[in-house]
């Protein structure tokens, strides 16, 4: 019975962190904004003890930074950290798409493919996210190295955090350069591929730059 209650709060625990995450990522609870846990106690309809056992791996992957001893904030991510985690990502991930070649099963890829050319206006925000992670942690999943991979995910995850950041604002250009990504690993050049990432990443950067220079 005691097994029984330990993995029942152990769920409980995780449906709360993941709960919290996508609220962080989706900015249903926004950067720099106060976490109130009573409010989320009334609202997931959860106890207080899984969801502070949530609030802490916030925490501890740098999505929240606490106040108080029991009151949070979610990170706020200036313009000059987004650009310095997208200068790491670049980095990271033109390492991990190398290391991938020729480790992934090429109907992933074709069926990855086809999910890009998918992508169409109108559809909700979270299918243009869904695919975006699939495509970018595919390859550091695939690349060998359980570090890398872990790294790139929390680059990400904080890259995403930025309040200017909406894959709605480029659907096109994201979609070529995200074809681009995968016709070179296709042709299984190491150095096309890692070129492809880094020219999205580049032109992601260069776009919230512009945003921020044009005041939009």
């Amino acid at each position: 019975m005691t097994s029984d209650k330990q993995a029942g709060a152990e769920k409980l625990g995780e449906l709360a962190y993941q709960t919290l995450r996508r609220m962080i990522l989706e900015k249903t609870l926004r950067s720099g904004g106060a976490v109130v846990e009573g409010r989320l106690v009334e609202e997931l309809n959860i106890s207080r003890t899984p969801l502070r056992e949530a609030l802490l791996r916030l925490e501890g992957e740098g999505l929240l930074v606490r106040s108080s001893a029991r009151s949070y904030s979610v990170r706020f991510i200036s313009a000059q950290e987004y650009f310095q985690i997208m200068k790491v990502r670049e980095l990271l991930e033109t390492e991990a798409i190398g290391l991938s070649i020729n480790k992934i099963e090429p109907e992933i890829i074709d069926q990855l493919t086809d999910q890009v050319e998918s992508l169409a206006a109108g559809q909700p925000e979270q299918a243009y996210w869904d695919v975006d992670d699939t495509v970018h942690r595919l390859f550091a999943q695939r690349s060998g190295n359980a570090v890398l991979a872990r790294m790139i995910e929390q680059a990400r995850t904080q890259s995403r955090m930025f309040e200017l950041i909406t894959p709605f604002n480029r659907i096109e250009e994201d979609r070529e350069e995200h074809l681009a990504i995968l016709n070179a690993w296709k042709s299984g050049d190491a150095a096309a591929a890692s070129q492809a990432v880094r020219t999205h990443i580049r032109n992601l950067s260069a776009f919230v730059l512009k945003r921020i220079t044009e005041g939009n």
